[in-house]
């Protein structure tokens, strides 16, 4: 049996009202998306209309926003008298896309304005108290922020003293206390009505844009939909209103710099997606603010000159792809540093690029299910700083929070958190974290929970069914590519696919229909299928090639029924990866011991069917790894019944090769005990190379035939030096235990190692042959 990684949660079918039911007929929708589409909320003849058809009556009026009448008068009012305005932006492309809309829309009312981005490694996120007072001193006059400024009470308190205002325009979590600003814009202020309190910080930007202007501003909606996407605020309501008119705008506009970029990126501008954005531009805005100075950003977007467009897009092209480079670095290094076995990681070392931290985290969490810290230490080894991803189960910013006098600075949220602390203290969070697991019984071993909207045959795979799909789009947080579960199907074809073979390509199979399926990244998990029945999750594409259009699964998680007996005999094989929890490996000679390089795995020795049984309960073993080969094959099957273990991984190394040896002739008998009575001793400690080679019988084999000999009263062997018996009773070579047991252990090599994995599996489990 082979567990999902995820916890699966399969919605219930609701008996959809008839009202519904013919409003989905009237529109052509089949009814399993009708289901998605109730279950996302949209439950009304309207609100289908606003979810297939939104138009800009389906945004909310920007002065709902609480003091945004204050804060127009007062950019109004700047820009009629000459002030300098500043707009103090953030790094990310959320940042970039808000500095841009600010700017633009305060010079399209003849407004003086310049931008300023924070580097994250010198100033850091939000306002920044040197910075303020130095642009204070240069003469600005007004500052306005975008997306941050809400918890920025040092910087913002120096700026009123000074006389100077600031307008904060922000959608970030509010604090208890609220800077002392003149204006604060934010969907969920407390003496606010907002309708929305889910908008990006381009979102909030481009509300004050609309309010400013008197208009609603379309030429701006392509960065709307950008910072968006990129900050993963919920798809729902306004914001999907905003992107999916805003993607509409990337497709027809002409912002020079983002078509250039769209270009570079060798994506189609005509049908440029919420999944393009997301995957491809939003991540090459990031990365500036990653690696350096996020300006070229804002530059890009505001340029209307297309070779400084092509210049500053190649080299927003080539920090991505050093981003890139360094990630997978940084996180082929983290995983060499984790330990599998362990309730949580945190991983840290000198060199690595703090910039990158979060993603590298979320790789690990993603891969282990498991709560994630890195940290990169400076040079003294005295400071370490990153980032934390966690799952569901784990608030990682209440757990933290608990000991924050650990930590220098430290700040997140439910999944995510930053922190800087001293290096001293990274075992005291350790430690902390895993005791809050046992204190608050949270059980991460269950993996992360994955909402599966429908379960389908595979007949329902159909190209229609997937292409009315696509109405839910835009896709995104709260509106997510719908997930389906094929349940109890077959895998054929299974193959690795890829440059590494780090991908895997097959077809899945029920009663006689057949869907083409990949899965990225889980090329190492060939072996798991092909055994009992399959449970698949994944999401629906459309494959097209060379004109043909094939349904296709994209699977994101898997289970399989039943028992699985994982064939690693040959020296191959054995280089395949076993998983480290919950396993272990049993040896029936001390000697293999030496044969596996892991020294952190769990072994086992074996004695008794009982203690061995015993040793698996004790270890919570869920698999077994069986490395060598014992002297009767039945010891496998007992011990694996009756330890009631369904993963079973075969090695079966033999060091003697009995099998492949055999027993030896008479002939070769006749010649050993000649060239013993012709020697006075024999050091076989040293020289048994030598004998054997003299004697043209193979090493291994020739070691056996001295111990029938030894057995068999013939020869004596003391501190490895080997005598004949003078006038020796004469006993037929089966009469030696030896030998019976060598003629045993030949029998349960030839079916140990040389049956097929079908009929071992079938044997172990006392499974009727198929």
């Amino acid at each position: 049996m082979k567990k999902a990684k995820y916890t699966w949660q399969l919605r219930e079918k609701t008996e959809l009202p008839e009202e519904f039911s013919t409003i989905l007929t009237n529109e052509q929708i089949n009814p399993l998306l009708g289901q998605i589409l109730w279950h996302r909320g949209i439950q009304s003849k309207e609100a289908l209309e606003t979810f297939l058809r939104p138009t800009v009556e389906n945004l909310y009026d920007p002065f709902l926003l609480h003091d945004m009448e204050k804060t127009v008068t007062r950019i109004q009012d700047a820009v009629a008298q000459g002030e300098k305005i500043l707009v103090y932006g953030d790094y990310d492309a959320d940042g970039i896309t808000s500095t841009t809309v600010m700017k633009e829309a305060i010079e399209l009312i003849g407004g003086e304005v310049e931008y300023f981005l924070p580097n994250r490694f010198i100033q850091g996120y939000g306002p920044n108290l040197a910075v303020f007072k130095e642009q204070i001193e240069n003469g600005i006059q007004l500052i306005i922020t975008v997306d941050n400024g809400v918890a920025g009470h040092e910087a913002i308190n120096y700026a009123t003293e000074q006389g100077i205002d600031v307008i904060v325009t922000d959608h970030h979590e509010l604090p208890p206390e609220l800077p002392n600003a003149f204006t604060i814009i934010h969907p969920k202020h407390p003496l606010g009505e907002y309708p929305f309190g889910e908008l990006a910080g381009v979102g909030v930007a481009f509300k004050v844009a609309t309010a400013l202007l008197g208009e609603l501003p379309v030429e701006f909606l392509d960065l709307v939909a950008i910072g968006t996407i990129a900050d993963l605020v919920s798809l729902t309501d306004e914001n999907r209103v905003l992107v999916k008119m805003g993607l509409e705008m990337i497709q027809t506009g002409e912002r020079i710099g983002l078509d250039v970029l769209v270009h570079l990126a060798e994506l189609k501008k005509e049908a440029i997606s919420e999944e393009n954005i997301g995957f491809t531009i939003a991540p090459r805005l990031n990365a500036l603010g990653r690696l350096d100075d996020a300006s070229p950003g804002v530059e890009l977007m505001t340029t209307f000159d297309e070779e400084e467009a092509k210049r500053i897009a190649t080299y927003i092209n080539s920090q991505n792809d050093e981003r890139k480079e360094i990630v997978a670095t940084i996180t082929k290094e983290a995983f060499e540093l984790i330990d599998p076995t362990a309730p949580i990681h945190i991983v840290a070392k000198q060199g690595w690029h703090e910039g990158v931290l979060g993603i590298v985290a979320g790789r690990i969490m993603q891969d282990t299910g498991k709560p994630t810290i890195v940290l990169t230490i400076d040079e003294n080894n005295e400071l370490a700083k990153g980032s934390g991803r966690s799952v569901s189960a784990l608030n990682l910013f209440d757990s933290l929070s608990e000991i924050r006098e650990e930590f220098i600075h430290f700040g997140g949220h439910h999944m995510a958190a930053g922190m800087t602390l001293p290096v001293a203290n990274i075992v005291k969070v350790k430690e902390h974290l895993i005791q809050y697991l046992e204190i608050n019984q949270i059980d991460l071993s269950q993996g992360q929970e994955m909402l599966i909207d429908e379960s389908l045959k595979v007949e329902d795979a159909t190209i229609p069914f997937i292409q009315q799909l696509k109405i839910l789009a835009p896709l995104g947080t709260d509106n997510p590519v719908p997930n389906f579960v094929f349940e109890d199907v077959s895998v054929e074809q299974s193959r690795q696919i890829g440059a590494d073979k780090s991908h895997l390509k097959f077809q899945i199979s029920q009663e006689g229909t057949k869907l083409d399926a990949i899965a990225f990244q889980m090329g190492n998990q060939v072996d798991e299928f092909g055994q009992g029945t399959t449970n698949i999750v994944g999401q629906l594409s459309i494959n097209e090639w060379n004109g043909n259009k094939k349904p296709q699964l994209m699977v994101s998680d898997f289970s399989v029924k039943g028992t699985q007996l994982f064939d690693l005999r040959g020296k191959n094989a054995r280089q395949k990866e076993i998983p480290a929890e919950h396993t272990l490996y049993i040896y029936f000679n001390a000697e293999s011991q030496k044969l596996i390089d892991d020294s952190s795995s769990q072994r086992y020795l074996f004695t008794t069917v009982a203690e061995t049984v015993e040793s698996i309960k004790t270890s919570n073993s869920q698999q077994l790894v069986f490395v060598d080969c014992p002297d009767d094959s039945d010891l496998l099957k007992q011990i694996t019944q009756a330890g009631k273990i369904e993963r079973v991984y075969l090695m079966g190394i033999s060091q003697e090769e009995a099998y492949l040896n055999g027993t030896g002739t008479r002939e070769q008998y006749a010649q050993l005990y000649k060239f013993v009575r012709q020697q006075e001793q024999v050091d076989v400690r040293y020289k048994l190379n030598v004998v054997a080679q003299h004697l043209k019988i193979q090493e291994k084999l020739l070691i056996f035939m001295i111990q029938v000999f030894f057995d068999l009263g013939f020869v004596t062997i003391e501190n490895g030096v080997l005598r004949k018996v003078e006038n020796p009773e004469n006993h037929p070579l089966t009469e030696s235990m030896v030998y019976q047991t060598r003629l045993k252990r030949i029998k349960t090599e030839e079916f140990l190692l040389y049956s097929d994995r079908e009929i071992l599996q079938h044997w172990l489990w006392n499974e009727e042959e198929v």
